[in-house]
């Protein structure tokens, strides 16, 4: 057993070498004062200095946040409500089928996405830019906020809602003070974790945008075929350092759901 403890711990060890080789490769270019990823030169911040000169990429990188919060925001909101509903439902096929919809485009592809969401918005008329963007995401994000509210609503006792109801609480008394406060934490990391999505998405988003519009993903993408700049590595550097913030505060609302879970314990 011991002998199988520590090939695991290898296998983990090269999985995470793997993936984040590549990673900590493009950040550390990211400092380098020459002009390739061939040889560190010296150690320089103009290459993010170029970033925050770029207007034009100031702006791209303020649609990609509105969009993100934006969409996060609504698709919390959308979504803790779907996961209610779900709990709620006394017929138990229903409430399975819903599940079943729910986790279906949680795994669907993103490719799948982007080009379903392209053609309904082609034949309804909607043209491609902002308002496309915000509502793929918001679609593609719901899911996302159910899957980790549900967990605490299924643990949340009927007793408390009865007790509630026999106090007198109306309906949205419960739903206010009861059910919210309970399952606040669920609530956060659904948020964080749609806020996360929402930010790093590019396959969804490349499909729906268009008007000059355009989110830091796609204009990656784009100066990436055009050649590659150690311009593109210090915004790949900031994007990851803010995406891994936001994991980071996942884990920590998590994490106290957990702790209030078990009582402080």
């Amino acid at each position: 057993m011991e002998k199988l403890s520590k090939l695991g711990k290898v296998y983990l060890a090269a999985v995470f070498f793997i993936l984040y080789a590549p990673i900590f490769y493009l950040i550390f270019y990211s400092f380098n004062s020459g002009g390739t990823m061939s040889s560190f030169d010296g150690f320089t911040l103009e290459h993010y200095a170029a970033v925050f000169n770029d207007t034009r990429l100031i702006i791209i990188l303020m649609n990609t946040v509105i969009v993100a919060l934006l969409s996060s925001l609504i698709a919390t909101a959308i979504g803790v409500l779907g996961a209610i509903g779900i709990v709620f439902l006394r017929n138990r096929k229903m409430r399975n089928a819903v599940l079943s919809l729910n986790n279906i485009l949680i795994v669907s592809p993103d490719v799948i996405i982007g080009a379903s969401f392209l053609i309904l918005f082609t034949m309804i008329g909607v043209k491609l830019g902002f308002a496309s963007v915000l509502i793929s995401h918001i679609a593609f994000s719901i899911p996302i906020v159910v899957i980790m509210v549900l967990p605490k609503l299924q643990e949340m006792s009927s007793s408390l809602i009865d007790a509630a109801a026999d106090l007198g609480a109306s309906k949205r008394d419960i739903l206010t003070r009861v059910i919210i406060p309970y399952i606040k934490p669920g609530i956060f990391a659904g948020f964080f974790l749609a806020l996360t999505y929402s930010l790093d998405d590019f396959a969804v988003t490349f499909f729906v945008t268009g008007n000059g519009f355009s989110t830091l993903s796609v204009e990656i993408y784009s100066m990436a075929r055009a050649g590659i700049t150690l311009t593109i590595n210090a915004l790949s550097a900031l994007i990851f350092v803010v995406t891994l913030g936001l994991v980071v505060g996942y884990y920590f609302f998590n994490q106290r759901a957990r702790t209030v879970g078990t009582g402080g314990q």
